[in-house]
């Protein structure tokens, strides 16, 4: 687990790897550290390792904003 506390931003970044987001003990873990934040307004984000493959999602991803960017700007000079 890697925590990243981002004072300017009032913002608490949590980076689990594969294993520790299947482990109940470490989800258990991270309630003390929701209460903790939450108590003087941070805010507490949990990045959780995924077992798909990230530059393929990624590529899909893109090419899903780009075709719907194409798709308003083409309604948008359709209607003025």
């Amino acid at each position: 687990m890697k925590c990243e506390i981002i004072i300017e931003k009032k913002l608490v970044c949590i980076w689990l790897n594969r294993d520790e987001s299947a482990d109940p003990e470490v989800l258990e873990s991270l309630e003390p550290i929701y209460q903790k934040f939450k108590s003087i307004n941070y805010l507490v984000v949990v990045f959780r390792s995924g077992s798909r493959e990230l530059i393929g999602l990624t590529s899909e991803l893109l090419r899903y904003n780009r075709r719907l960017l194409a798709e308003r700007e083409v309604e948008a000079k359709r209607h003025g």
